[in-house]
């Protein structure tokens, strides 16, 4: 199995299925600012989705390039760390999670530094 080509398709059907949820029930129960944090968190997941996607199409043409490997478990890591947050922090009202949010966008970033990084080294 490849890992990451899973991750982006799971992460893809959740980003969806967390988007209708939000669209269809959190928005009777959520004041607007916290559906659009909520509605953030869907946007970057889904975004880092088909990046998992694409790292694991490339990982898979290229197993030996560590670098899409450290790429795609970062993808991975910022969507938990950052949407996650952002879904708990819009559900629940708790405001420290803001402060671990950035974490996430830390994780995003170094995964796209890999993710091209590795490209030039492929080609």
């Amino acid at each position: 199995m490849n890992i990451f080509l899973f991750l982006g398709a799971l992460n893809g059907f959740l980003s969806v299925a967390l988007g209708a949820f939000g669209a269809h029930v959190l928005e009777r129960k959520l004041d607007p600012g916290a559906l659009e944090i909520w509605q953030t968190g869907v946007k970057y997941e889904m975004f880092h989705a088909a990046a998992l996607l694409a790292v694991g199409i490339l990982a898979g043409k290229h197993p030996e390039n560590p670098l899409l490997n450290w790429s795609g478990w970062l993808f991975f890591a910022g969507i938990i760390i950052f949407s996650g947050s952002l879904y708990i922090l819009s559900a629940s009202g708790f405001r420290a999670l803001g402060a671990v949010t950035p974490v996430g966008g830390v994780c995003f970033l170094i995964a796209w530094l890999l993710l091209m990084i590795a490209s030039a080294k492929l080609g």
